[in-house]
């Protein structure tokens, strides 16, 4: 009987608006994307703060070579980590000499989490991002591009862990056309995208 019922234009109706309802039937696209926790960069300034400790709260950069100093605790590797990971560290290397520590990290200005945007766009440059942003993200941030760009001939220019270049093709029309979106990847700092 229930077979009969489902199979029936109408009913389907029902149960498909009944699922939409409950929000059993929302879609994964509907959902808010998962994003990954920031991680610090080279040219970021932290915030941190160890509580009932006046001598202990400073706001330190981040050094090119992906470290900073803090007293007490020396010497702290920040770049590709969490803030959280930063605290963690932090929070081991001071314990040592403060009892029941408490410390507090946070991003005060995202400096060192740039992207570049070269060629035949309307404005070239250099890109502060506060947010994961893809190729096609960083061609609008850059206006756009001019009529005289070959926009299939896109690269991203990355460096790789042992500091060696690598660039990552893009076709632009494909993105454009809603075809090969994997391509349309998220930036990382320090990425150049070349429109020629």
């Amino acid at each position: 009987m229930l077979k009969q019922l489902i199979g029936k234009p109408l009913v389907r109706a029902a149960v498909l608006l009944a699922l939409l309802a409950t929000g059993s039937g929302v879609l994964a696209a509907d959902a808010p994307p998962v994003r990954d926790p920031y991680r610090v960069n080279p040219g970021d300034i932290l915030q941190v703060s160890v509580w009932k400790e006046q001598d202990l709260q400073s706001q330190l950069l981040v050094n090119p070579d992906g470290h900073f100093s803090f007293p007490l605790a020396g010497d702290i590797l920040a770049e590709g980590k969490t803030v959280e990971e930063i605290r963690e560290e932090l929070v081991a290397k001071l314990s040592k000499l403060i009892p029941d520590v408490v410390v507090t990290v946070s991003t005060l200005k995202l400096e060192g989490n740039k992207v570049y945007v070269l060629g035949q766009v309307a404005r070239p440059g250099e890109f502060i991002v506060t947010r994961g942003v893809d190729v096609m993200q960083a061609i609008a941030m850059a206006g756009g591009t001019t009529p005289f760009a070959r926009l299939d001939d896109v690269r991203i220019l990355r460096r790789g862990a042992q500091g060696a270049q690598i660039a990552i093709p893009f076709k632009y029309s494909d993105v454009q056309d809603g075809r090969k979106l994997d391509q349309n990847i998220v930036l990382r700092a320090g990425d150049t995208v070349v429109v020629p």
